[in-house]
């Protein structure tokens, strides 16, 4: 099994003054890498989300031709 140290990487990142001020009121001490890691993650999340949603809905509106073709020819033989 893998140590902390062998799990998690440092980086150094630069935030504003107000930006770690927020970060500071809503982490305890010691929880920053924690939250930065779960809000990161939960930005990727939802930011892949909706790019899935606007590429399903590009595809549904560049095939609405084509599925309104089929529908009517499937309709015509009830």
């Amino acid at each position: 099994m893998k140590t902390m140290a062998e799990k998690n990487k440092g980086v150094s990142v630069t935030l504003a003054r107000d930006t770690v001020a927020l970060l500071d009121r809503v982490a305890k001490k010691g929880d920053r890498s924690r939250l930065i890691t779960t809000a990161v993650r939960f930005y990727v999340n939802r930011h892949g989300l909706r790019n899935l949603r606007k590429q399903l809905q590009e595809g549904a509106l560049n095939r609405a031709a084509r599925d309104r073709t089929l529908a009517e020819e499937w309709f015509s033989l009830e």
